[in-house]
């Protein structure tokens, strides 16, 4: 596990006003007062602060070095008073409290009035985003061709930027599905408006998920309101492409996106605990280090066709399919991303499309905060047939370890590199829990930012916000979080506010900024009820 590493902090000198003063006796000996200042003394009121300053310091080494005075013989020595006994007790250095003129405090650099403004301009109607730069002929590296080596470790720039812009992609599928949740069980529904914040891109397909999961009637008629929660059929994302011919040649392709959204409604968390393995349908081999299986739940709902509505795996085949005739004989990319749930269904698609026709796009799979999917076997197939996957987990997100075994991959990998490697394949074929997550990992963790609190709940470490949020800050795993970070800040507030430390809320009050995302600019999105 990642530790997050505190923000850097800086020390603020108090400079000394000699105006200030008045003469109420020396602090170096309280029974005897000081005499009155001099003319010679009040003309160093004239000079420059850094000579006053030197002046002060030389006096104080003279008198440090002078000796006590010579005692009378003739006179008995004085009992010590309880003054005495405190600076002896004290120690000499401490009663001068040398603190009170020069302090030495340190200060995190969150509460420094720089951060203050930092604070004040993410807090602005105008997000600001990190710049995008010509990818060009690297595009199938930041597309995965190389697994993302040397990309991740410290993040790239551009890789970052890219990641943020497909998580927002998905924060439109949230919104549209909010906005208008329900879906007509008597006929088929209209097509989804979904509002884009890249504008390069245009939907081209609303898609939709079937549960095979049924609830008893009761449950509609004690809440007839929230009917909409345990329909069979909800729209659960969309397809878009690239239309913009100079968005195209920055990123060096036409890009066709599918983006799916995480678990919202009750039959979806129904599917979500069916967490058997079962096979994966049409294959039957073992070419690929055993049967390749899948969760039972998030099988049925990518195969299971609605009423009038044909099932997730079919709405998205049929559609590639008919852009890639569309835009044939252009350099194409299919990227699939989605979060919790949308995750899951996101490697079950991008699996699919792998195999649909003779000659596929580069396929790549962008997840966050996506749980464990099938097993080794399931893994094996989707890299075998080029299919590239960038995880993005969250070091306190538990819904990334879920279903299977509750280990780390690291702790697995180390077992597999082991003695113990022909017992695991034993499971993994066996074992109707053996899960394995599959593809690159990128690792964040939300302790490291400065704006969330350590101990964050379940709900945020999973929020597709703050997962978003932990990217946009994240240098390297020995770095901080960077301090230039673009992202603004309101979402986060907003969706996540009892997370956010004290100090951020009560400066955004103070700064007399409304926390309402209407008022922004900003399309709404909530977050994942998982």
């Amino acid at each position: 596990m990642q530790i997050g590493l505190a923000p850097a902090q800086f020390k603020i000198g108090y400079p000394v006003r000699l105006g200030s003063f008045t003469c109420r006796g020396s602090l170096l000996n309280p029974v005897t007062r000081p005499p009155l200042v001099s003319a010679q003394a009040l003309t160093t009121r004239s000079r420059p602060a850094e000579s006053i300053k030197t002046t002060h310091l030389l006096t104080l080494e003279k008198f440090l070095q002078k000796q006590a005075p010579p005692v009378d013989p003739g006179k008995p020595d004085p009992e010590p008073g309880p003054e005495a006994a405190e600076i002896k007790s004290k120690g000499f250095l401490d009663v001068l409290n040398l603190n009170r003129f020069w302090q030495d405090n340190k200060f995190p650099e969150e509460m420094s009035p720089r951060n203050l403004n930092r604070l004040q301009h993410l807090l602005s109607k105008s997000p600001e985003y990190s710049p995008r730069n010509n990818l060009g002929n690297r595009w199938r590296e930041y597309h995965g061709s190389n697994d993302w080596a040397g990309l991740l470790d410290p993040l790239d720039e551009n890789l970052r930027r890219e990641v943020v812009r497909y998580g927002e992609f998905i924060q439109a599928a949230y919104h549209a599905f909010h906005t208008n949740p329900a879906t007509s069980p008597d006929e088929a529904p209209l097509p989804q408006h979904v509002a884009l914040r890249d504008r390069s891109y245009k939907v081209t397909k609303s898609l939709y998920a079937t549960s095979s999961v049924g609830l008893p009637r009761w449950v509609d008629d004690v809440a007839p309101d929230l009917g909409w929660m345990t329909q069979r059929s909800s729209w659960i994302g969309y397809v878009a492409v690239c239309d913009d011919m100079r968005e195209i040649a920055r990123m060096g392709r036409r890009d066709i996106v599918i983006a799916l959204r995480g678990t919202a409604t009750c039959l979806e968390w129904a599917e979500n605990v069916r967490d058997v393995l079962v096979r994966v349908p049409g294959e039957n081999k073992s070419a690929h280090g055993g049967q390749p299986k899948v969760e039972c739940g998030f099988s049925s709902l990518y195969k299971t066709p609605g009423s009038h509505i044909p099932s997730l795996s079919e709405s998205i085949v049929q559609e590639v399919k008919r852009l890639m005739e569309l835009y044939k004989g252009e350099t194409l990319s299919i990227t699939v991303t989605g979060h919790s749930l949308g995750a899951a269904l996101a490697l079950l698609a991008a699996d699919e499309l792998s195999t649909c026709a003779p000659e596929v796009p580069h396929i790549a799979v962008f997840s966050f905060g996506g749980p464990r999917v099938g097993n080794r076997a399931f893994a094996n197939r989707i890299t075998g047939n080029g299919v590239k996957v960038l995880r993005v987990v969250n070091s306190q997100d538990m819904i990334t370890r879920v279903p299977g075994m509750f280990v780390s991959e690291t702790v697995d990998q180390t077992l597999r590199n082991s003695n113990v490697n022909v017992v695991l394949d034993v499971l993994d074929n066996n074992m109707p829990w053996a899960y394995a997550h599959v593809g690159t990992e990128l690792k964040v963790d939300s302790k490291s930012s400065p704006y969330l609190k350590p101990d964050a709940d379940v709900a945020c470490c999973h929020d597709l916000e703050a997962y978003l949020h932990l990217v946009d800050g994240f240098l390297a795993s020995n770095c901080p979080f960077r301090a230039n970070a673009k992202r603004s800040l309101v979402r986060l507030l907003d969706e996540q506010g009892s997370n956010v430390k004290k100090l951020y809320t009560s400066k955004a009050k103070a700064l007399n900024l409304t926390l309402n995302r209407e008022g922004f600019g900003v399309p709404n999105c909530l977050p994942s009820p998982s």
